[in-house]
Formats: C-alpha cells, sequence, structure tokens
C-alpha cells in the first residue's frame, strides 16, 4: 500500500509525506507543519479509530482530512461513499472535493463516527487485546462472548425527562453504518447537526438477533417515548445526551476501546471537519 501511494502521489505531483499514527494522539509535531505552513490536507490511513484521533486533535487546524480506508469495517468511509481501494480512494483526494461534517464529544473524547456503551464496548475491549485483527476476528469475538452477555441499567435525559433502560447497548451515531455496510441507524445523516441514539433493550437473545439483524436495518423500531420503550429497539434524534451510566458498562470511541464513567455527556459538534469525498455523494 505504501509503494502505491508513493507511486501514485509523484504521478500526479502531489507533494506529501508520511508519518506514523502517534499512540498519545497528540500529533504535536504536525501540527507545528500545518501551523508553519504548506500542509493542506492530512489524509489518514487507517480505520474509523484512527481517523477519530486524528480529526479530533487537528480539526481546528482548517486542513481537509481524507481517508485511505484500511481498518477492520471502515464505517466513516463507506457512508461517504469513498471507494476501498488504495488507488481509488487517492483519486478522491486527488479530486480535491471537500464537504463538511459533524462530529461529537462523548465527555472529553472526539467521535467521527458511531460510539456506544455496552456489548459491543465489550467486544471492541476484547478485540483490541488480539495480535490479528480483521473482519474475521470481530466476528469470533462477537459470537464467543454473544450469549454470555448481560444487559446494562442506564438512565437517559431527553427534554421530556428521565428514562430508565436495561439494554444490551446503546448506539450513538453519526452515521448509518456499524462498519462492513451494516445499518446501525437507518436515518442518521453526516452532517444533520443530529445523533442518531439506537437502544437495543434486554430481551431474549434469540430475539435480540433478529431485532438486530432485521428490525434495525429495515427501520421498523419504536421512539423512545413509546409505551412499550422498555421491549424491542429504540431510536431517537438528538443534539445532546446525558447517560448515567449506573453498571459502568464498557464504551467504545469509533470502535476504540476507552475508559468508560458513571456520567456520560454527548454533544454533536456541527461541521466539525472538512471530509475529502466524491463530488455529488449524497450525506
Amino acid at each position: 500500500m505504501v509503494a502505491e501511494i508513493n507511486a501514485l502521489s509523484k504521478k500526479n505531483g502531489v507533494h506529501f509525506e508520511i508519518q506514523s499514527t502517534e499512540p498519545d494522539g497528540a500529533y504535536t509535531s504536525l501540527r507545528e507543519q500545518i501551523q508553519l505552513g504548506g500542509v493542506t490536507d492530512v489524509v489518514i490511513c487507517g480505520g474509523d479509530g484512527s481517523i477519530s484521533q486524528v480529526v479530533g486533535a487537528l480539526r481546528d487546524t482548517n486542513v481537509h482530512f481524507g481517508i485511505i480506508p484500511a481498518g477492520s469495517g471502515n464505517g466513516l468511509a463507506r457512508a461517504a461513499g469513498i471507494p476501498l481501494v488504495t488507488s481509488e480512494a487517492l483519486q478522491v483526494i486527488f479530486d480535491n472535493h471537500f464537504e463538511p461534517l459533524d462530529g461529537f464529544h462523548i465527555n472529553q473524547y472526539f467521535s467521527c463516527m458511531l460510539s456506544g456503551l455496552g456489548f459491543d464496548a465489550h467486544v471492541a475491549h476484547k478485540f483490541a487485546q488480539k495480535k490479528k485483527r480483521g473482519l474475521f476476528t470481530y466476528i469470533t469475538e462477537t459470537v464467543k462472548h454473544f450469549f454470555n452477555a448481560s444487559s446494562y441499567r442506564f438512565n437517559i435525559q431527553l427534554k421530556d425527562g428521565p428514562h430508565e433502560v436495561k439494554a444490551y447497548f446503546i448506539s450513538i451515531a453519526n452515521s448509518n453504518q456499524f462498519g462492513n455496510d451494516v445499518t446501525i441507524a437507518p436515518k442518521a445523516r453526516l452532517n444533520d447537526g443530529k445523533l442518531d441514539v439506537v437502544i437495543v433493550n434486554n430481551m431474549n437473545k434469540f430475539r435480540l438477533i433478529w431485532e438486530v439483524l432485521h428490525q434495525i436495518r429495515s427501520g421498523k423500531i419504536q421512539p423512545i417515548e413509546d409505551e412499550n420503550q422498555s421491549n424491542g429497539v429504540n431510536y431517537f434524534q438528538t443534539s445532546r445526551l446525558h447517560i448515567n451510566n449506573y453498571d459502568l458498562a464498557p464504551l467504545h470511541i469509533d470502535g476504540d476501546p476507552v475508559d468508560t464513567n458513571e456520567h456520560i455527556e454527548v454533544n454533536v459538534l456541527k461541521n466539525a471537519f472538512q471530509l475529502l469525498m466524491p463530488a455529488g455523494q449524497s450525506l
């Protein structure tokens, strides 16, 4: 992949420098380069976790961000219509068309696509410990822990008051993608100023499979204010959210495990960053 990036960038007369991701996520030296001038685009070769980390660190520098998909799910790239083939993704970057996209904060963390609490975060924590990554490993970890999964108690604060729920997981999405073209929030848009919240409530495990595979994908899910809100899957849109995480359910940010908290504050960030993406792509 590196050789291909080098060859195509030089062929298109694009001046570039390849740097490694930074474990601390600060990107201080890159920020200094941007401030000194000459850096117009920052292209992330990686998955949603790497994208979230880099964009969160540098989004206030006014550069454009590009993506060469190289993750396990590539949810943001898929949602934005960015090709998974390296040469085609590079061509999108060379075409230099960009759109403003939203992001959101979960406590101190920046998220560009989808984050959540509960079972999927538990899998993310286990997945991060594996030496071999990829879709097969993620599916293996999901199946391995599925039947032992327990639900968690949450209190969700909304404009109409608090809602007590017991759920396997809560997903907070700016994208309709869970990754690998699996729909999690069918109404979500990348720049509508809203967050789409999906709550998968406590239920029989076999029913849970049906709800996740059929109900979410079809969009046939109930708003949280429904009188049967404790059953099935609930779905609502909001620009901000407070969650009391009674059982300290694990937390992930764009697929990467992070430390959880008893209190979760979520706020949308309208037009948080500029993404290089195909012209005419529906958001």
